[in-house]
């Protein structure tokens, strides 16, 4: 079974939260990904701190993490998914982010369970498979 990573589940292993990081250790590390569009927006976090310490330990943790998992790029079959999507919210009138959006789409692509604890706009799209790992 394949999982991808979201914004809120990759800042949960930088707070090190012992469940999470348990249910992260039970798996194959190779079955793990994060799509580029996580680190993305990530590193509109760390651009918002500005000069920091905190920024610079976010954006070592960020490198780190880099080197550490499988990263899903952005493929054909992820813009496919992510016009898919949107437009199925939209007809509904269900707004989610792009960032969201994209990231889900990536999950859907790859054949993966999505980790997030963001589940209030997750389960607005309808083939995504959810865990929260919290």
């Amino acid at each position: 079974m394949k999982f991808v990573l979201d914004t809120n589940a990759m800042t949960r292993l930088f707070r090190r939260e012992p469940a999470f990081v348990q249910q992260l250790l039970a798996k194959h590390r190779a079955d793990v990904y994060v799509p580029e569009v996580v680190f993305a927006e990530m590193a509109l976090g760390v651009e918002r701190l500005g000069k920091t310490k905190r920024a610079k330990t976010i954006q070592s943790f960020i490198d780190d993490m880099r080197e550490e998992f499988q990263i899903a790029m952005w493929t054909p079959e992820v813009s496919d998914h992510f016009g898919r999507v949107k437009a199925k919210l939209e007809t509904r009138g269900a707004k989610v982010e792009d960032f969201d959006i994209a990231i889900a789409a990536h999950a859907l692509a790859v054949d993966a369970t999505l980790v997030t604890s963001n589940r209030k706009h997750f389960e607005r799209i309808d083939e995504l498979m959810i865990e929260d790992w919290a």
